[in-house]
């Protein structure tokens, strides 16, 4: 049933993730089944991320007992949501993946970092179909925890075994699961591709003991305590009283049969004609003799497949099959609702929204879901007297209890209430009803000067008086004269650092080019969701059928896991549509990771090294286009801090500084250059002049980027210089990133941690608030926005008053447009106010210790 092979992964603490420095083992197991009696007095089978908000990715259930945990599919998201609701996944023991792709393992690699940074040793079991083996080769790229992990390849039907001689593999022990392999109806033998391989789980909890009669015992002579207990192991005793034998049946009620649920993930139709056909699952059919025999009686049936499969009228005589069973649809159709999975973003999303809707516009209302209706189960209902007309669709946190036997079935006590905006924003002015007059004040800062009334608010934190003129109207950029809204939009999708948590997103930002398309810098867990909760449905999928490419700045998993998500969805919504393979831009590390994973699944793009589109990159490639000559290129970066205005940014540049650094880039091969030619050809479609990637000081192979638009024509003939947006990626304060910034329209600066923190800044080659804004004052940036903050800030970072006079914070879901950046500065104090009574570093929960960040 499974193959074994042991692997190592690689030790450079560069290639993960910023969360830890030590390697990972990952080895292969073959596991046994371990038959002792629970102990269990709890267990229940819970649904977690239903998609209602997003629809971008599949749910994942928790089989819980006290002593196990068992997690089927890991889709993005996952630990978000699980830290949103207080669910541990520290206890996981095995994970269960019904098939392979970018909707069921999105949230897998940030979830085994997180486990890994754990450091409690603990092994976990991945189970899959056999191509379970393409992803953890394709993981190795950036996953170098010490952790153990045993992948176990699913490979026919039967149930999960642990081999007893591997010591160190956890052992089932409350619940026999078993595999069923499920493939497309027709396909046989070598014909069937390890990505059509789906698998069903069966999870059976072993029985529960009958009640133990102490008086049957008396009666039958039994005196010595001793034996009670051999009596209720299923041992037989000698009477001490009288001349018999005493047999557990004699003394001990029947057995309670051990609850049964059948997890079914049936894609396609064409699988669910084979699930008809399987003769796996009849011995749990209602009707079936066998079950009368054994006893076993299938409590509750999960269906994960598609509306199109479960709504075919073959599945649903299928389904008749369990008539005890309560269904559970948790498959992508379900009703409209209105109701953010992620509570504690979309309260602050909401109270932004309330205090400046220019830069926080409300979580889209026009995600749209298939029409669907609780009426949708009504085909269950053609037996009035069939049980299956409770079958309903999942809710978030729904669970079925299967432990206590007196309580099974369904429990909806911690299905999350609805939460309206209006009810959240009336809270808010309840316990702050100055924010009232904040947000009319901050309305005004979007009129013209002779229509703004005078105003004063008292800050509380910061005592900054609003009505003094922030900044100099008159030092408005020439890129930004007579600026239209329709041409730059920046939309910060994540904000946080090393791990997504309630409040903040990791790192991805949005630029929205409108008629020109739309580019991505940075694409971590959870990206796809985010747009989708800022634009909705239809525009999130405009916004990635647009896409003019994708640029990473370095292998972190902050940084980039999001990324086979939204490549995945790209390449569906142009299925059938002529269209050119989407460019990657990234680290080397990168194109390892993306070329072992599209052995997996197909990504549909071509990958372009960050080297390759350096200043000096792209000045040799127009020469060569010129000359027609085919060299390599061999860059030389000076790393000394450079003499000029670096004053009090001299000693964290030197800090960060490092030897020449000779980075080779073989720009001769044709395809690099037919690449080149086609990004070139690209990004002037959407109005970028250039994009050129400079290195940064954080891991090998980290790059910050500038994005540098076309000049424009006013409507008098006048050549408008285009703007100028630089993104640091995560890096030290360094010369490269101050002369990469010179004259930026705005900077994007990583400010991981706060002032006071400049020793762990330093050892983890991340910025402090203060250093990204001196970066930003040295180059003369006319506007600097932070990001990438700790998850020790769970809703706003420490902010000392220190030039403040052109930075802004970035919060996730935010906003800017180019028309609005002279606003930018002036919110600071609103912002201050608003969190006012917001604690520093949130509760145990919510803090993140960001090992190895």
């Amino acid at each position: 049933m499974v193959k074994t092979k042991e692997f190592k992964f690689n030790e450079a603490r560069a290639k993960g993730t910023d969360r830890s420095s030590k390697p990972t083992v990952m080895k292969k197991f073959p596991l046994k089944h371990h038959t002792a009696n629970s102990t269990n007095t709890t267990a229940y089978i819970q649904i977690l991320g239903v998609g209602m908000d997003t629809h971008d990715t599949m749910p994942s259930i928790l089989l819980f007992f006290d002593r196990q945990r068992f997690i089927f599919n890991a889709g993005e998201g996952l630990q978000r949501f699980c830290a949103e609701h207080k669910i541990k996944l520290s206890k996981i023991d095995h994970i269960c993946l019904s098939r392979v792709c970018s909707e069921t393992v999105g949230g897998l690699p940030g979830l085994l970092l997180t486990l890994a940074g754990m450091g409690d040793g603990v092994p976990v079991n991945i189970w899959g179909p056999s191509n379970l083996n393409l992803l953890v080769d394709a993981m190795k790229c950036f996953i170098p925890h010490h952790s153990m992990v045993h992948t176990n390849l699913v490979s026919h039907t039967g149930p999960l075994q642990i081999d007893s001689s591997a010591a160190v593999a956890s052992k089932f022990k409350d619940v026999k699961i078993s595999a069923i392999l499920l493939q497309p109806n027709g396909v046989e033998g070598s014909d069937v591709k390890p990505s059509d391989v789906s698998v069903i789980y069966v999870c059976e909890l072993h029985e529960i003991k009958g009640k133990f009669y102490k008086e049957k015992a008396d009666a039958l002579g039994i005196t010595v305590k001793t034996k009670y207990k051999e009596l209720t192991q299923g041992k037989s005793v000698k009477s001490d009283l009288l001349d018999i034998t005493v047999h557990p049946n004699d003394v001990m009620g029947a057995p309670v049969p051990g609850p049964i649920v059948i997890i079914v993930d049936c894609p396609t139709s064409s699988h669910a004609l084979e699930l008809i056909s399987t003769q796996s699952l009849t011995d749990y059919y209602s009707d079936s003799s066998n079950q009368s025999q054994s006893g076993k009686i299938v409590n509750c049936v999960i269906h994960l497949g598609p509306a199109s499969v479960v709504n075919s009228s073959h599945y649903k005589k299928w389904m008749k099959n369990f008539s005890s069973a309560q269904h559970v649809r948790a498959g992508h159709v379900m009703n409209e609702v209105q109701n953010p999975i992620l509570k504690s973003s979309a309260r602050i999303t909401a109270q932004l929204n309330y205090l400046c809707p220019h830069l926080f516009p409300p979580m889209s209302s026009s995600i749209q879901h298939p029409s669907s209706t609780a009426s949708d189960f009504n085909f269950l209902c053609e037996d009035p007297t069939s049980k299956l007309c409770d079958g309903i669709f999942a809710e978030n946190l729904l669970k079925f209890i299967l432990r206590p036997h007196a309580h099974l079935g369904l429990d909806r006590s911690n299905i999350p209430s609805p939460l309206a905006a209006s009810a959240v924003i009336d809270e808010l002015l309840l316990e702050s009803p100055d924010i009232a007059d904040a947000a009319q004040h901050v309305s005004q800062l979007w009129q013209k000067p002779a229509e703004t009334k005078e105003c004063a608010i008292s800050i509380q934190d910061s005592k900054v008086m609003t009505d003094k003129p922030i900044l100099d109207e008159n030092s408005v950029p020439s890129c930004l004269e007579n600026i239209r809204r329709d041409d730059l939009e920046v939309t910060f999708l994540g904000t946080g650092s090393s791990q997504p948590s309630k409040y903040r997103n990791v790192t991805a930002i949005y630029f929205n080019l409108f008629s020109n398309g739309s580019l991505l810098l940075d694409c971590g867990e959870g990206t796809l969701a985010q747009l989708k909760r800022r634009y909705g449905m239809e525009g999130a999928e405009s916004a990635v059928r647009n896409l003019a490419c994708i640029w990473i700045s370095h292998i972190h998993a902050d940084h980039h896991v999001g990324l086979v998500r939204v490549l995945t969805l790209r390449r569906d919504l142009l299925k059938g549509v002529s269209h050119d393979p989407l460019i990657v831009l990234g680290p080397s590390q990168l194109k390892r990771f993306l070329d072992a994973y599209q052995r997996l699944e197909d990504l549909d793009m071509q990958f372009l090294d960050n080297k390759a589109t350096t200043l000096f990159s792209w000045e040799t490639f127009e020469l060569d286009n010129e000359s027609n000559k085919n060299n390599e290129l061999v860059i030389e970066r000076d790393e000394d801090v450079k003499n000029g205005n670096l004053t009090s940014c001299r000693e964290s540049c030197s800090q960060g500084s490092s030897k020449r650094l000779k980075i080779s880039v073989p720009v001769a091969k044709i395809e690099t250059f037919a690449l080149l030619n086609r990004l070139k050809k690209v990004l002037n479609e959407a109005g970028i002049e250039r994009l050129i990637s400079f290195p940064v000081v954080h891991c090998p192979e980290s790059f910050g980027v500038v994005l540098k638009a076309a000049d424009r024509i006013n409507s008098i003939g006048k050549a408008i210089p285009g703007w100028k947006v630089v993104y640091s990626g995560d890096t030290r304060p360094c010369s490269e990133m101050i002369e990469a910034s010179q004259g930026a329209t705005f900077l994007i600066h990583e400010a991981t941690f706060e002032d006071g923190m400049a020793g762990e800044a330093i050892a983890k080659n991340h910025s402090t608030t203060k250093e990204a804004i001196e970066v930003g004052n040295l180059a003369a940036a006319y506007r600097v926005i932070l990001t990438h903050f700790s998850q020790r800030y769970p809703k706003i970072p420490v902010l000392d008053e220190i030039s403040m006079h052109k930075t802004c914070i970035a919060f996730d879901l935010m906003t800017i447009n180019l028309a609005d950046l002279h606003v930018l500065p002036k919110l600071i104090p609103y912002l201050k106010l608003l969190f006012r009574t917001e604690m520093l570093i949130d509760n145990s929960d919510d803090h993140v210790e960001e090992a190895g960040l």
